[in-house]
């Protein structure tokens, strides 16, 4: 591992926001004296703006007048924080990426911490919560338990107690922006990208203001999406199960067969015949939908439709952008509509 030289690299540190009008005020003023401590370093802030219906472009654009190392991505709807993460991602053709949450409970206080990783040669530079305040004991439990599923399940390594929050190098970012599933699961496809990887603990703050954008049902399908991206475990149990549901009517055949022949056998109970007909029912039923939900996800990469389209580009004024369009080259600074994310 060679550490690198700290020449004037450009770092870029991305915030994916939806519906974060209260929070963004609070959190620029942390990353702007964080960055201001970088030294070497060209930096530069880009907000993603993913389809918010509250004030946050407006509060968005008003921190891009005040500070000219700020660049704004308007998506043209709301396409997740996947796809918007994504997108500003694909922006980050130079240097480094650093990638905060719009609520602020990633501290941008320890992103020198981070570049300083970097230069010493990491790749993906991951930060890993010691302590989860703000979040309740069933959102604890539950993140728990999905981390040690995922890395059970998974052939690719995707660390627990792990979020977006962390540092990607140039090469993880040329990487990255190869990987064009519709279906994105970014945690797992940073593991996928491999490279030089390290930890850094951190302690992970509540949330500046607001709400967070994800109920319970949304984490839920967010643990399916990330289960089936990178797993086919779930089909093998269901085959699993099959076969051992099989076995088991054969046993309990030949069971019937030897007591009718031997003994002879009364008309069998309607409660008995009927709780086996719903067992196996509900495992056919179960089967399918594992089945429904890899085969909807085929469908969905067949379309090839974009990742995300956007509304509006604006670079920041310091020129540190290297006047980078989006990945389609429209021109979005005058709010021209326009797809983004094209595979290849």
């Amino acid at each position: 591992m060679h550490p690198r030289s700290p020449t004037h690299d450009l770092l870029t540190v991305v915030v994916a926001a939806c519906n974060e009008a209260e929070s963004l005020p609070l959190l620029h003023p942390r990353v702007r004296a964080a960055l201001d401590g970088l030294h070497d370093v060209r930096t530069r802030v880009l907000y993603v703006d993913d389809g918010s219906r509250d004030g946050t472009w407006r509060v968005l654009q008003g921190i891009a007048a005040g500070d000219p190392q700020v660049a704004l991505l308007r998506l043209s709807r709301n396409f997740g924080k996947e796809a918007a993460l994504t997108a500003g991602l694909d922006l980050c053709t130079e240097g480094a990426a650093m990638i905060l949450d719009a609520d602020g409970q990633d501290p941008p206080e320890l992103i020198p911490e981070f570049v300083a990783r970097w230069r010493e040669g990491w790749d993906d530079v991951y930060g890993t919560r010691i302590k989860r305040e703000g979040d309740g004991w069933a959102r604890r439990s539950a993140a728990v338990v999905f981390y040690r599923i995922i890395g059970r399940l998974s052939h690719t390594p995707v660390p627990a107690d792990t979020g977006d929050y962390r540092l990607l190098s140039p090469r993880a970012l040329s990487a990255l922006a190869r990987l064009r599933e519709r279906h994105r699961f970014m945690k797992g496809l940073f593991g996928w990208v491999g490279y030089r990887r390290v930890a850094l603990p951190y302690h992970r703050a509540p949330r500046l203001a607001g709400n967070s954008n994800f109920s319970f049902w949304r984490l839920w399908n967010f643990a399916l999406e990330g289960i089936t991206s990178f797993s086919t475990a779930p089909l093998r149990v269901a085959m699993y199960v099959g076969l051992m549901t099989a076995l088991a009517a054969f046993v309990g055949g030949l069971a019937i067969v030897a007591k009718t022949l031997l003994w002879g056998d009364p008309v069998a109970g309607w409660p008995t015949m009927m709780v086996v007909i719903l067992f196996l029912g509900g495992v056919q039923l179960i089967a399918l939908g594992l089945i429904g939900e890899y085969l909807g996800r085929l469908y969905d990469e067949a379309k090839q439709r974009p990742l995300y389209l956007v509304d509006v580009w604006q670079a920041d004024a310091a020129g540190v952008s290297s006047a980078q369009e989006p990945a389609d080259g429209g021109a979005h600074a005058h709010g021209t509509s326009s797809a983004g994310g094209q595979a290849g």
